[in-house]
């Protein structure tokens, strides 16, 4: 994959590189400050870009900020956001456009390189990667939705744990169901939440972005 990494603090940006690199991918450019993110987002047009929250010269939102205003140029830039913060208002907006590809992962959270490495490989693949720290912190803030309310509760367990970005597979593991029970749960979901495009991966986006927008109907 071809990859921009924006973080203001050099042994953090330089060890981030150096792993990615490590892995096979290639870093097409590296951001110290939110004008400099924005401008190599648009400039490299990279697979996935690793974006940090607070970057010079405020050193309060200017990365989310930059993500944001790349993707309004490029919509569906995959952007996975890798913070010490949570910032639900540009989170929220981050989501809003859904186009999927967007990923938002507290550094603290982070307890390996394969970890890593897996949630930075589904946001370039157009998919989602939640960390379950910030789904709360999102949630928390979250209007009902009429829609959502529709589900029953073992759907929104598997709904909580798509959002995180795991497959079907990894659902049922954790849920202690089978794959076949999960494509049930999963149709039946898709049909109380009104997405009834042909594409299933499509329709898991539409679904973690529905979950987490909360957006009233």
């Amino acid at each position: 994959m071809r990859i921009v990494v924006a973080e203001d603090l050099y042994l953090l940006r330089d060890g981030m590189v150096r792993l990615l690199q490590a892995y096979g991918h290639e870093v097409v450019a590296t951001a110290a400050t939110g004008p400099e993110t924005l401008q190599a987002l648009l400039e490299r047009r990279p697979d996935v870009a690793v974006v940090d929250v607070r970057m010079p010269p405020g050193q309060s939102d200017e990365g989310l900020r930059a993500a944001l205003a790349a993707r309004r140029e490029a919509p569906g830039l995959p952007v996975l956001i890798l913070s010490q913060h949570v910032e639900q208002l540009y989170a929220r907006e981050l989501l809003a456009d859904g186009a999927g590809g967007i990923g938002y992962f507290l550094k603290d959270s982070v307890f390996d390189a394969d970890q890593f490495i897996d949630a930075l490989e589904r946001v370039a693949a157009g998919g989602t990667a939640m960390d379950p720290a910030v789904i709360a912190r999102l949630l928390s803030s979250g209007t009902s939705n009429r829609r959502l309310a529709r589900l029953t509760e073992r759907e929104h367990d598997v709904l909580a744990l798509m959002a995180e970005g795991l497959s079907n597979q990894a659902i049922g593991r954790r849920l202690f169901l089978s794959d076949s029970a999960i494509s049930k749960y999963t149709t039946s979901m898709f049909g109380k939440l009104g997405l009834v495009d042909d594409d299933d991966s499509n329709r898991r986006v539409l679904a973690v972005l529905t979950y987490l927008n909360k957006a009233p109907d």
